[in-house]
């Protein structure tokens, strides 16, 4: 992944709806607040925005005067299809061809106000584009309709990345492209050069798929071009702080992120409004447990005997290995 010149390399970034519960200041717009309260917290380096959600109220300039002034660049656009009820039945898998082709030029839209601002990716969450029911569309006109907007989504502008973030369901009781690997055959598919997967790490649990296993799946047959951080129970899109459930899971992605040579921001899409968390304080827990579980797989970085352990696929001794580097050699 190639970040933009005064973007951190490897480094943070949250959810910026996740700041909502900070108490506005009603004479400036919403986003003002958030993107306040995401400087705030110390750490974060770049943030990721909505569209067109987050431009309802501003423009792109006046959103990039806020992120410049809160010390955060921008990582990239995310589209936002759901919340208009025109794209209920489908942004790019929808029945009518006129309904698609908006879907298309609102994306085309966002992609031009990230080249704008400077920024280089367009998350497109697809969680609309699929089906409820059993006989209820053309799974094959469906998917021709999908592949056919990412390429014309892809072609407006070549320099702009353009990753599936893909997940099992919701808000459709079936996604189109629900897992990794019909998402890597989508990519495949489209054959261009600028798409590619982000990987969020509750929606791969969710697709009962092992994180570091989907991030070298990726790597080998496309581009993993975003990580999305965060942790779940695999029953739902929990949104969990990073490592409260599966910090072993966590250490194995942080491993083949070094592996694979990722060094694009680490993204916090967590929902500490789900539970009445202080999104500053969640946001600086994040990094926290981020940094640790980090410095826990650099540690295990040409470790000789974990190497082995693995090659012959021994559990009980690499188990042994990461949770000396976790817990200490008494577990304290």
């Amino acid at each position: 992944m190639t970040l933009k010149d005064d973007t951190p390399k490897g480094c943070y970034a949250a959810r910026l709806n996740a700041f909502k519960a900070v108490d506005p200041d009603p004479s400036k717009p919403p986003l003002a607040a958030m993107i306040g309260a995401a400087g705030r917290v110390g750490g974060l380096g770049a943030a990721d925005l909505n569209y067109p959600d987050h431009f309802a109220d501003m423009t792109w300039r006046q959103v990039k005067r806020l992120l410049d002034d809160n010390g955060l660049a921008l990582n990239g656009l995310a589209m936002r299809y759901y919340t208009d009820p025109g794209f209920a039945l489908g942004a790019f898998t929808n029945p009518d061809k006129a309904v698609r082709q908006a879907a298309v030029d609102i994306t085309r839209k966002g992609i031009d106000t990230l080249s704008e601002m400077g920024g280089s990716l367009m998350t497109l969450w697809m969680g609309q584009d699929g089906f409820d029911y059993a006989m209820q569309g053309d799974y094959g006109s469906m998917w021709d309709a999908t592949i056919d907007s990412l390429r014309g989504v892809a072609d407006h502008n070549p320099d702009i990345d353009i990753a599936i973030e893909y997940k099992p369901n919701e808000p459709r009781a079936y996604a189109l492209m629900p897992d990794v690997g019909t998402t890597i055959l989508g990519v495949l598919e489209a054959d261009r050069p600028n798409i590619g997967v982000t990987l969020d790490f509750a929606h791969v649990l969710y697709a009962d798929e092992m994180p570091a296993h989907s991030a070298h799946l990726i790597a080998r047959h496309a581009r993993l071009l975003g990580v999305h951080l965060n942790d779940g129970n695999a029953k739902r899109d929990d949104g969990l702080m990073v490592g409260t459930v599966h910090p072993v899971a966590t250490v194995e992605l942080f491993c083949e992120l070094d592996r694979i040579g990722y060094d694009g921001v680490i993204y916090f899409d967590t929902f500490p409004d789900h539970s009445g968390l202080d999104p500053v304080e969640e946001a600086r827990t994040n990094i926290a447990i981020a940094e640790r579980l980090r410095g826990v797989a650099r540690s295990l970085s040409g470790n000789n005997e974990l190497t082995a352990a693995i090659a012959r696929q021994d559990a009980t001794l690499s188990q042994r290995i990461v949770a000396r580097a976790l817990y200490g050699e008494d577990g304290s």
